[in-house]
């Protein structure tokens, strides 16, 4: 443990923060320590004789990050470095399944200070206490007053801001299908608009979501608002065109934040999609959607899905037309399943950021959606909320210095959580920057007798490909001891996959061979297989209870549950043709046909249970 002695100008409760700070730094508060004089600058900078640290800080977290800096043990150094965003921060998803525990969240803080990180997004649709209103978030682990009242003054110990992001339009299905709100339901996932009901209750939900904080900004989302206007809306009022209704919709939902006195910003989708174009598309927006655009927000350009600079730059002056401040949201690639896909989260932040930094984009999150169920843990992604902080200081993307500053953030291998992308890309299977393969998602879900990419996958070593990952995960969870429990969780999970591709690999044409000898010896394999997914369900738990509200890891277990049922059958009939009980199993006898691969050997994301368990109908 390094001892210091901080003198000169620090932030306001510099003494506490580094009290929750001392197991990150290394380092202890001693009068008796290292002298360390702190002086408040334009820029960030640690220079040092070997003896004793001048240190010049330009924002309260920038101090903590400069701490961070301080080579450990002590050398000579000269380190200047200037923020190139305002802010720059995290949108933390709550909503999909996954609602961080209070001490998983002041985890996280404690290493977004470190890497510099001034903002942490709270993305909450319904998983957030509305007194008014029991059903919302019921069952769900919502959050309380005050969980987020305490997680706001934790924050604030470091310079970061938290603030709510929530949804006022679209992507509200979670709410909507109670029968309370039946009657605001525009549609499954949208509000109705114009209805004096719908905005009494947008007026308690933003009266709730920003309560807590003592940030003034507020997300109100309105992305993704599909089929506004064309459902219930159409219904009652008669058809109009959607552009009308957002913009009536937005200026309602204003007047309510303007009256408590908060400063919004929403999604920009909307403004392009109703257009009829995408932010990629050619020209300029219309007129009428730069007139739709209300002067009192703020568009959030989000985009994770380009992995050249020049996109990203010709989107960010397609925003420049709209009469109102643009701010810019990458993607860190934490929603393709049990696995990251750090591959596309690396490549795309840094084209977006360096696009971001020369259009003097004042605020940059990265967000770390957690679509259908949450599967990723939070903690897999500290590696590329590093990218975040490096490239926000620094300007540029330098490897080695992320690999080194991950390693004194996180005390973790950067190469260990790079690795884990290679649960989703087998040797053969191609992907592209906006549409990536997720292999470990759709081969653990699919199922052993439907087998929806069997003719995908024809060819491939799976087996051999996951069996390596498994003595390779094992050995990071010995060498990065803080992510124990995580690497656990990934060694499992490709012996699960190595089992399970044996399966995949041979069993369709066993059946249509009538290869019963070979059939015989993969019906032998079965109990060990389940046994696999059982234990891979276990440290499931175990590793979602260890960040997570318990809710909503049942999405999980009963996945893996059917997943072990289907097995069991699987087995039984396979052991059936095998002693000749049966001439065939038809689910597996039936032709092979391609349903995702392209023809230039890339694979389409599949990423939704109903894609990839059946060609059958899951929902009713």
């Amino acid at each position: 443990m390094m001892k210091i002695h901080v003198s000169g100008q620090m932030p306001s409760a510099w003494e506490e923060a580094l009290h929750q700070l001392t197991s990150e730094l290394g380092m202890v508060v001693d009068p008796n320590g290292i002298p360390i004089t702190c002086v408040k600058g334009e820029e960030t900078s640690v220079c040092s004789d070997g003896k004793t640290v001048s240190l010049v800080w330009e924002s309260p977290v920038s101090f903590y990050r400069a701490l961070s800096r301080i080579p450990h043990p002590l050398t000579e150094c000269a380190i200047r470095e200037k923020a190139r965003f305002e802010t720059v921060g995290v949108m933390i998803d709550c909503s999909r399944n996954g609602v961080l525990k209070p001490e998983a969240l002041r985890m996280i803080l404690r290493k977004m200070a470190l890497m510099g990180l001034n903002m942490g997004m709270m993305y909450t649709e319904d998983t957030y206490e509305v007194p008014e209103q029991p059903f919302f978030g019921y069952k769900r682990g919502r959050y309380t007053y005050d969980e987020l009242k305490a997680l706001d003054d934790y924050a604030n110990l470091f310079g970061i801001e938290l603030c709510p992001c929530i949804q006022t339009l679209g992507h509200l299905k979670r709410i909507l299908h109670w029968p309370a709100f039946h009657h605001l339901r525009d549609n499954d996932e949208v509000l109705l608009a114009d209805l004096d009901e719908t905005y009494e209750l947008l007026d308690q939900m933003i009266r709730a979501a920003s309560a807590p904080y003592r940030s003034k900004r507020i997300h109100l989302g309105m992305d993704e608002a599909f089929g506004v206007g064309v459902g219930a809306h159409l219904a009652r009022y008669g058809y109009e065109d959607p552009k009308a209704i957002m913009g009536r919709h937005l200026s309602r939902v204003l007047e309510i934040t303007d009256k408590y006195g908060l400063d919004a910003m929403i999604w920009s989708d909307m403004y392009f999609h109703l257009d009829g174009l995408h932010y990629h598309s050619e020209g300029l927006p219309s007129e009428a959607a730069k007139a739709a655009v209300d002067p009192r927000i703020t568009l959030v350009y989000w985009d994770y899905y380009q992995n050249k600079e020049e996109l990203y730059a010709d989107a960010l002056y397609k925003h420049a037309q709209f009469p109102v401040p643009t701010v810019f949201a990458g993607g860190i690639w934490s929603w393709v399943g049990p696995a990251p896909a750090y591959g596309h989260a690396i490549e795309n932040s840094i084209a977006g950021l360096s696009a971001a930094m020369k259009a003097n984009i004042p605020l940059a999150l990265a967000t770390a959606w957690g679509d259908n169920g949450a599967e990723t843990n939070f903690t897999a992604m500290f590696l590329a909320l590093q990218l975040y902080g490096e490239m926000a200081y620094t300007g540029v993307y330098d490897e080695e210095a992320l690999y080194a500053r991950f390693r004194r953030c996180c005390n973790a291998d950067a190469k260990a959580f790079l690795a884990l992308s290679e649960l989703n890309v087998v040797p053969g299977m191609g992907s592209y920057p906006s549409d990536p393969v997720n292999a470990c998602k759709f081969l653990l879900y699919q199922d052993p007798l439907i087998q929806l990419f069997e003719k995908d996958t024809e060819g491939l070593d799976m087996s051999s490909h996951f069996g390596s990952l498994v003595n390779k995960f094992a050995r990071f969870a010995q060498e990065n001891p803080e992510y124990r429990l995580l690497f656990d969780f990934y060694t499992t999970l490709a012996h699960v996959l190595t089992l399970k591709c044996r399966w995949h690999e041979n069993a369709g044409n066993v059946v249509r061979s009538g290869d019963r000898e070979a059939a015989a010896a993969l019906a032998e394999d079965i109990p060990a297989t389940v046994e696999a997914i059982h234990a891979l369900r276990v440290l499931w738990r175990k590793l979602w209870e260890s960040t997570n509200k318990p809710h909503g890891f049942e999405i999980i277990e009963v996945r893996l549950g059917g997943v072990a049922a289907r097995m069991q059958t699987a087995g039984e009939k396979m052991r059936a043709f095998a002693e000749g009980k049966v001439d065939t199993i038809p689910e597996l006898a039936e032709e092979a046909l391609i349903t995702k691969r392209r023809s230039d050997g890339t694979f389409g994301n599949t990423n939704v249970m109903e894609e990839i368990a059946t060609s059958s109908k899951i929902d009713w």
